[in-house]
């Protein structure tokens, strides 16, 4: 292992250094062509790390679109790429070349084959090791997530990633159940659609609330990263940070750290951290992309059910952002939380609308937001079903059902003129929340 890693550091130093910040599609390519990496391989992992968001302030130690870590990922890549660390942790090139070093390191760890590099599914080990959990159950999460990405495809900016069949090789890490299976589905006592992954007995206090104190508040949180590196994090006995949950992004999956009757380290402030229940959300206070409907409607529904079982009240007074509790530091769930959305949920307004496409024959526009002078982001066809999520009022547009301010949401930052939905309603649908 010792001589294949010596190997990767002098492959390394052989090649020329890493150019300033080219385009982000060529820097992966550049990375993937320097180390032997699959790119799409790269992408998603960058993807599952950042949404591909050079700019992302992870949690403590984590950088960039690759999320490098101070305790392993950053000082192998400086090692193995003879770049400073400062500039791994800020340039974007830098950055994307050091994850694909580390991760060739642990490819010729593993002892493939220039033949078996070629083979995207024999990665699988190499991905699970580069999350940094300690827990294989967590590593295998992580590898998974980045693996189904690939049979699913993704976007992000100026990167478009098709979906493809894949079938990963899990080695030994395929004698660990998969999360939410097996031993791994062990589910919560306290609340049945979430998997139970202990955090570390020193980041949180044992206690019993139903009698020493009253759960008043539900504080929200953004997981500043992965959902798999948050549940590690929580597991690291030195974060001496937990929360009692924690949401998945993409589909809403939820896992517990912590038993509602003990007290979670999530809040900084003793008082609210012994009156309350922390519930993460996976994603980044400055990135909309990850703040999904998957994931508003599965939170507000344990919030409701936290509600429900401690009496606590389902206004804003009560069920607050970590920003609002005394003394807090942090700025989460940031500006991009959409606590109107979020609160209807909370409060039993759950449905959603369907609705077609009519445009005449055309594709119509997809904005970024409830109105003309947004961005268009996409297009769907003329005929297409869609499902909305929530509605606003924007810019008045006249289309095919007549003239309207009505805006429909069919997607996370995707939006289009109610004026050519057939939603069988004229303008706001009954029941559907507003955005």
């Amino acid at each position: 292992m010792v001589l294949r890693l010596m190997l990767s550091v002098v492959l390394a130093a052989a090649a020329p250094l890493v150019p300033a910040d080219p385009a982000p599609t060529a820097v992966f390519g550049a990375a993937a062509a320097r180390y032997d990496v699959p790119r799409d391989l790269l992408l998603s992992v960058g993807y599952a790390q950042s949404r591909l968001d050079q700019t992302a302030s992870g949690q403590v130690g984590a950088h960039g679109i690759m999320q490098l870590t101070d305790a392993a990922t950053l000082p192998s890549a400086a090692a193995l790429t003879g770049l400073p660390q400062r500039e791994l942790r800020t340039g974007l090139a830098a950055n994307v070349s050091g994850a694909a070093a580390v991760l060739r390191s642990y490819a010729d760890a593993e002892g493939l084959s220039a033949v078996a590099r070629s083979d995207v599914n024999r990665w699988f080990g190499a991905v699970a090791r580069f999350s940094g959990a300690a827990d294989p159950a967590v590593a295998r999460l992580f590898a998974d997530t980045v693996f189904a990405q690939l049979a699913s495809g993704f976007a992000a900016g100026p990167f478009d990633v098709p979906g493809r069949p894949v079938a990963p090789d899990r080695g030994k890490l395929a004698a660990v159940p998969a999360w939410g299976s097996g031993d791994v589905g062990i589910m919560s006592a306290d609340y049945g659609p979430a998997v139970w992954a202990p955090a570390d007995p020193g980041n949180y206090t044992v206690s019993n609330r139903t009698t020493s104190y009253p759960v008043n508040y539900v504080v929200i949180h953004m997981t500043q990263g992965s959902y798999a590196g948050s549940i590690s994090w929580f597991q690291n006995p030195a974060s001496n940070v937990s929360a009692h949950y924690i949401f998945r992004s993409s589909d809403g999956a939820v896992t517990q750290a912590v038993r509602e009757k003990d007290i979670a380290y999530h809040a900084g402030n003793w008082d609210y951290n012994t009156r309350s229940i922390g519930i993460e959300h996976e994603g980044f206070v400055d990135n909309p992309a990850w703040f999904t409907d998957a994931m508003y409607r599965a939170s507000a529904a344990l919030t409701r059910n936290l509600t429900t079982k401690y009496g606590i009240p389902r206004d804003r007074a009560h069920i607050i952002g970590h920003r609002e509790v005394p003394g807090a530091t942090h700025t989460d769930p940031g500006p991009n939380w959409n606590w109107t959305y979020y609160m209807q949920l909370v409060n039993g307004v759950t449905g959603t609308g369907s609705g077609t496409v009519d445009t005449a024959s055309t594709n119509l526009n997809v904005r970024g937001g409830p109105g003309t002078g947004f961005a268009v982001v996409g297009t769907v066809a003329d005929g297409a079903a869609v499902t909305v999520w929530c509605q606003a009022a924007g810019t008045t547009v006249t289309g095919t059902f007549g003239t309207s301010n009505v805006w429909n949401r069919i997607g996370t930052g995707r939006w289009v003129s109610d004026t050519y939905v057939r939603t069988g309603y004229n303008g706001f649908i009954p029941g559907v929340p507003r955005c």
